[in-house]
């Protein structure tokens, strides 16, 4: 039996987004944390130590850690952290870069390290969430009349400013 280890894993090359997308820039995003935290060697992501101190000791951030922080960003802005875990990154990527990037279901699993065999439909529970929120009501999906649900790179609504 195969053991994975951190070898198996494949880098994920970032690229910087255009100014329209900055919000969701992973290069920016890095920049702003390596500026922010002063880490230069060691774990990129560590423990947070009282007063929201990035620890100095070289010891990673654990996900139960991370997961405390989350839902307490998503109060901070009046969401209910319950139906959030660690995994609504995974799920909000997938979901974004099939919806709004036009990504392949084959291109998105292989960039989650998911089988592309489609035998087993991971893939699935990631593009399929009980937190969804329809933009669009059944009833209209196929009505030729309705207007486009392309969102506009702007605004993020379906307008004529983009």
């Amino acid at each position: 039996m195969h053991v994975p280890t951190c070898l198996d894993i494949k880098p994920f090359h970032l690229w910087p987004f255009s100014s329209s997308e900055a919000h969701l820039c992973p290069v920016r995003a890095l920049a702003a944390w390596l500026k922010e935290s002063k880490v230069t060697s060691g774990y990129l992501f560590r423990k947070i130590a009282s007063g929201d101190r990035i620890s100095e000791a070289n010891s990673p951030m654990s996900s139960e850690q991370f997961l405390e922080l989350f839902r307490n960003n998503l109060l901070d802005v009046d969401i209910d952290p319950t139906p959030y875990g660690t995994h609504s990154f995974r799920r909000g990527g997938c979901q974004f870069l099939h919806v709004e990037k036009r990504w392949s279901l084959r291109r998105i699993c292989e960039w989650g390290g998911w089988s592309v065999e489609f035998t087993n439909m991971t893939i699935v529970k990631y593009l399929i969430s009980s937190n969804d929120d329809p933009t669009e009501p059944r009833e209209q999906f196929l009505n030729p009349n309705r207007r486009p649900m392309v969102k506009c790179s702007q605004c993020g609504r379906c307008c004529s400013c983009g």
